[in-house]
Protein backbone atom coordinates (compact mmCIF):
# COMPACT_ATOMS: atom_id res chain seq x y z
CA UNK A 1 0.00 0.00 0.00
CA UNK A 2 1.64 3.41 -1.17
CA UNK A 3 1.66 6.11 1.79
CA UNK A 4 2.63 8.90 -0.37
CA UNK A 5 -0.82 9.33 -2.54
CA UNK A 6 -4.09 9.32 -2.39
CA UNK A 7 -7.09 9.78 -4.64
CA UNK A 8 -10.16 11.94 -4.25
CA UNK A 9 -13.68 12.59 -5.77
CA UNK A 10 -14.47 16.76 -6.06
CA UNK A 11 -17.58 16.90 -7.85
CA UNK A 12 -16.60 15.75 -11.65
CA UNK A 13 -12.75 15.49 -10.90
CA UNK A 14 -11.01 12.69 -9.77
CA UNK A 15 -7.70 13.89 -8.48
CA UNK A 16 -4.72 12.23 -7.24
CA UNK A 17 -2.59 13.49 -4.32
CA UNK A 18 0.75 12.63 -4.06
CA UNK A 19 3.21 13.77 -1.15
CA UNK A 20 6.33 12.14 -1.04
CA UNK A 21 7.11 13.17 2.61
CA UNK A 22 3.97 10.83 3.54
CA UNK A 23 0.19 10.90 3.52
CA UNK A 24 -1.40 13.95 1.94
CA UNK A 25 -2.30 16.47 4.92
CA UNK A 26 -5.96 18.39 5.60
CA UNK A 27 -4.13 21.35 4.42
CA UNK A 28 -3.13 19.49 1.48
CA UNK A 29 -6.62 18.89 0.55
CA UNK A 30 -8.07 22.43 1.21
CA UNK A 31 -5.72 23.63 -1.26
CA UNK A 32 -6.90 20.94 -3.91
CA UNK A 33 -10.43 22.23 -3.39
CA UNK A 34 -8.88 26.27 -4.20
CA UNK A 35 -7.64 24.57 -7.01
CA UNK A 36 -10.54 22.88 -8.51
CA UNK A 37 -12.65 25.55 -7.98
CA UNK A 38 -10.25 28.06 -9.79
CA UNK A 39 -10.27 25.47 -12.60
CA UNK A 40 -14.27 25.55 -12.56
CA UNK A 41 -14.39 29.27 -13.06
CA UNK A 42 -11.74 30.11 -15.18
CA UNK A 43 -11.40 27.47 -17.35
CA UNK A 44 -13.37 25.41 -20.32
CA UNK A 45 -15.83 22.72 -18.87
CA UNK A 46 -14.30 19.74 -20.02
CA UNK A 47 -11.29 20.88 -18.09
CA UNK A 48 -10.65 18.21 -15.25
CA UNK A 49 -7.68 18.83 -12.31
CA UNK A 50 -6.38 15.05 -12.47
CA UNK A 51 -3.17 15.57 -10.29
CA UNK A 52 -1.82 17.31 -7.25
CA UNK A 53 1.46 16.72 -5.98
CA UNK A 54 3.63 18.36 -3.20
CA UNK A 55 7.20 19.51 -4.79
CA UNK A 56 8.96 21.08 -1.51
CA UNK A 57 7.39 22.69 1.55
CA UNK A 58 4.48 24.21 0.46
CA UNK A 59 4.87 24.09 -3.12
CA UNK A 60 2.28 22.45 -5.36
CA UNK A 61 2.55 21.01 -8.97
CA UNK A 62 -0.76 20.47 -10.87
CA UNK A 63 -1.99 18.80 -13.80
CA UNK A 64 -4.89 19.75 -16.04
CA UNK A 65 -6.28 17.42 -19.02
CA UNK A 66 -8.58 19.20 -21.29
CA UNK A 67 -9.90 18.94 -24.29
CA UNK A 68 -9.86 22.72 -25.32
CA UNK A 69 -6.52 23.87 -26.51
CA UNK A 70 -7.61 27.73 -25.41
CA UNK A 71 -7.50 26.37 -21.53
CA UNK A 72 -3.30 26.59 -21.62
CA UNK A 73 -3.73 30.16 -22.16
CA UNK A 74 -5.60 30.78 -18.33
CA UNK A 75 -2.43 28.86 -16.67
CA UNK A 76 -0.45 31.55 -15.84
CA UNK A 77 -3.13 34.02 -14.87
CA UNK A 78 -3.79 30.92 -12.28
CA UNK A 79 -1.08 30.30 -10.82
CA UNK A 80 -0.62 33.46 -9.43
CA UNK A 81 -4.50 33.50 -8.32
CA UNK A 82 -4.26 30.42 -6.36
CA UNK A 83 -0.51 31.21 -4.78
CA UNK A 84 -2.25 34.61 -3.62
CA UNK A 85 -5.19 32.64 -2.25
CA UNK A 86 -3.18 30.11 -0.63
CA UNK A 87 -0.32 32.53 0.76
CA UNK A 88 2.24 31.29 -1.69
CA UNK A 89 5.33 32.75 -3.92
CA UNK A 90 3.86 32.42 -7.10
CA UNK A 91 7.03 30.51 -8.03
CA UNK A 92 5.46 28.08 -5.34
CA UNK A 93 2.26 26.84 -7.91
CA UNK A 94 2.81 25.90 -11.33
CA UNK A 95 -0.41 24.81 -13.37
CA UNK A 96 0.59 21.92 -16.63
CA UNK A 97 -2.35 21.38 -18.88
CA UNK A 98 -2.33 18.85 -21.23
CA UNK A 99 -4.71 19.00 -24.38
CA UNK A 100 -5.94 15.42 -25.57
CA UNK A 101 -8.75 15.55 -28.85
CA UNK A 102 -11.78 14.26 -28.41
CA UNK A 103 -10.56 11.16 -30.69
CA UNK A 104 -8.76 9.70 -27.67
CA UNK A 105 -11.34 10.04 -25.44
CA UNK A 106 -13.53 8.06 -27.60
CA UNK A 107 -10.80 5.44 -27.91
CA UNK A 108 -11.65 4.95 -23.71
CA UNK A 109 -15.64 4.42 -24.89
CA UNK A 110 -16.31 8.14 -22.74
CA UNK A 111 -14.36 7.36 -19.68
CA UNK A 112 -12.39 10.52 -20.08
CA UNK A 113 -11.71 11.22 -16.42
CA UNK A 114 -9.70 7.79 -16.24
CA UNK A 115 -8.43 8.49 -19.70
CA UNK A 116 -6.69 11.91 -18.63
CA UNK A 117 -5.51 9.80 -15.11
CA UNK A 118 -3.94 7.52 -17.49
CA UNK A 119 -1.89 9.80 -20.06
CA UNK A 120 -1.22 12.50 -17.27
CA UNK A 121 -0.30 10.75 -13.77
CA UNK A 122 1.21 7.82 -15.48
CA UNK A 123 -1.50 5.51 -14.30
CA UNK A 124 -1.62 2.22 -16.01
CA UNK A 125 -4.43 1.39 -18.09
CA UNK A 126 -6.90 -1.29 -17.13
CA UNK A 127 -6.07 -4.35 -18.70
CA UNK A 128 -8.07 -7.70 -18.13
CA UNK A 129 -5.52 -10.40 -16.99
CA UNK A 130 -4.77 -13.99 -18.48
CA UNK A 131 -6.30 -15.75 -14.89
CA UNK A 132 -9.40 -13.61 -15.86
CA UNK A 133 -10.13 -15.26 -18.78
CA UNK A 134 -9.44 -18.43 -17.59
CA UNK A 135 -12.03 -17.98 -14.68
CA UNK A 136 -14.49 -16.90 -17.29
CA UNK A 137 -17.41 -20.03 -17.91
CA UNK A 138 -16.64 -20.84 -21.84
CA UNK A 139 -18.96 -19.90 -23.94
CA UNK A 140 -19.05 -16.57 -22.52
CA UNK A 141 -18.41 -15.04 -25.51
CA UNK A 142 -19.94 -16.77 -27.97
CA UNK A 143 -22.91 -14.98 -29.20
CA UNK A 144 -24.80 -18.23 -31.42
CA UNK A 145 -26.80 -18.47 -28.91
CA UNK A 146 -28.49 -15.34 -29.38
CA UNK A 147 -29.25 -16.04 -33.04
CA UNK A 148 -31.29 -19.60 -32.01
CA UNK A 149 -34.74 -20.00 -33.32
CA UNK A 150 -37.41 -19.93 -30.97
CA UNK A 151 -38.11 -23.03 -29.17
CA UNK A 152 -41.52 -24.60 -29.69
CA UNK A 153 -44.38 -23.87 -27.27
CA UNK A 154 -42.01 -21.00 -25.85
CA UNK A 155 -42.91 -16.96 -25.15
CA UNK A 156 -42.69 -16.35 -29.08
CA UNK A 157 -45.55 -19.05 -29.70
CA UNK A 158 -47.85 -18.34 -26.83
CA UNK A 159 -48.10 -14.48 -28.32
CA UNK A 160 -49.33 -15.74 -31.69
CA UNK A 161 -53.28 -15.99 -32.09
Amino acid sequence: MEFDSDWLTLGRHRVCLRSPRGFPTESMRTAVDVIRIAIENNMSARARLVDVAVREEKAYDISVGTTFAEDRLCAPQLEAAVATVLGLLPSQVRIFVTVVTQEEVDLHFGVYERMLAEKISGLPPIRRTAQEDVDRPRGMSDTSHLAAEPKPGGLAARAQP
